[in-house]
């Protein structure tokens, strides 16, 4: 991929796409489960309907897959996998989302696309055609879907349009800040697969823009002005992760960077694109929530950082910390990247939602 872009070939996320893409897998029903594909405010997505019969109201998730806002795509055999598990095993509706990705399209179009989606299936009408409870709805997304779930979430307590609230989020080890891309488990994992640090920046800034000069502001971690300085108490590791993930390493205070970027890219002090920087009024409105977070994982501590801010504004967090997890870990679940870590997550995940939901 670097090796392309650098000469020009292609676009280093358009190389990584090649293999994502192979992955994809039609909507194709099962004896269980019904899936076909639709627009929700022209947005795209792959739906999952129970066969069975409900017995009353179902419950419903807004699935919003991962990728780093670059790659992914709900029909990837991973996500269709997952997602026809859930349908099944709850049998609740499944709305699996496709956003926009960058580049070419940049923040603020991919939360933009999960939001009108989620946002259109919240209406009565749709509930309703859909035979879903509306006291049973959650978002859910991994990695830099669980960064959009956790924004659509925090966003649709703002939104007068909306009558329908979510019970429940669930966020599958989520990048939820860019401030600081020198936490402790940026360090630990830098080189670790699947997501080494230098990638993880790589999305952070495409994310905003393909400007050279803010990737490498962010891969030296001196991309936020110092006029940010009062965001920084949201972020500070310090504070908010617990000792046990801080290891043997010290907090320093952060590296400044000039305010052009900042200007150029006020996404990067934007809640929806960092969710940990949401006021403690607004985290306290929250619904409930599921964190996961993978040890040998670079998004580790936004996670464990983002339960500790919760519940500091009482909002009722389960935590579920896999000390052998690595990021990406939930969707193998087929052959041939098929674990036994992977089922186990999943099987957690879907433990707590048959409790909350």
């Amino acid at each position: 991929s670097e090796a392309a872009d650098v000469l020009g070939l292609m676009h280093y996320m358009e190389v990584l796409r090649l293999f994502t893409g192979v992955q994809l897998v039609p909507p194709t029903s099962d004896e269980n489960v019904t899936v076909t594909e639709t627009e929700f405010n022209s947005v795209p997505v792959r739906l999952y309907l129970p066969r069975r019969a409900p017995g009353g109201l179902r419950r419903a998730m807004v699935y919003i897959h991962g990728g780093g806002w670059c790659l992914g795509d709900a029909g990837m055999h991973g996500y269709d996998l997952m997602a026809r598990h859930i349908s099944n095993e709850l049998n609740a509706v499944v709305v699996s989302v496709n956003y926009r990705l960058a580049p070419p399209h940049h923040f603020p179009v991919q939360f933009e696309d999960v939001y009108s989606a989620t946002k259109f299936f919240l209406q009565s009408k749709v509930l309703a055609q859909y035979g879903v409870d509306p006291a049973r709805v959650c978002v859910a997304g991994d990695s830099a879907g669980g960064n959009l779930a956790a924004a659509v979430a925090q966003e649709l307590l703002e939104d007068p349009e909306v009558q329908t609230q979510l019970k429940a989020q669930v966020l599958i080890y989520p990048a939820l800040q860019a401030l600081d891309l020198d936490l402790p488990s940026y360090r630990d994992n830098a080189h670790k697969p699947v997501l080494p640090r230098s990638l993880m920046v790589r999305f952070w800034s495409e994310y905003f823009s393909s400007e050279p000069a803010l990737r490498e502001a962010m891969a030296s971690n001196r991309h936020v002005p110092a006029a940010a300085e009062e965001l920084w108490r949201f972020v500070n590791w310090s504070v908010w992760l617990p000792q046990a993930m801080r290891g043997a390493h010290r907090p320093g205070g952060p590296a400044w960077g000039g305010a052009e970027l900042a200007r150029r890219h006020p996404g990067l002090l934007d809640p929806r694109a960092s969710p940990l920087l949401a006021s403690e009024a607004r985290l306290r409105r929250l619904p409930a929530a599921f964190v996961l977070t993978c040890e040998h994982d670079v998004l580790r501590d936004d996670g464990a950082m983002y339960v500790g801010r919760l519940r500091a504004a009482g909002v009722p967090v389960t935590h579920h910390h896999a000390r052998d997890g690595f990021h990406g870990a939930l969707t193998f679940l087929a052959w041939p990247l098929e674990l036994a870590l992977g089922h186990r997550l999943l099987s957690t995940c879907l433990g707590w939602l048959r409790d909350n939901l």
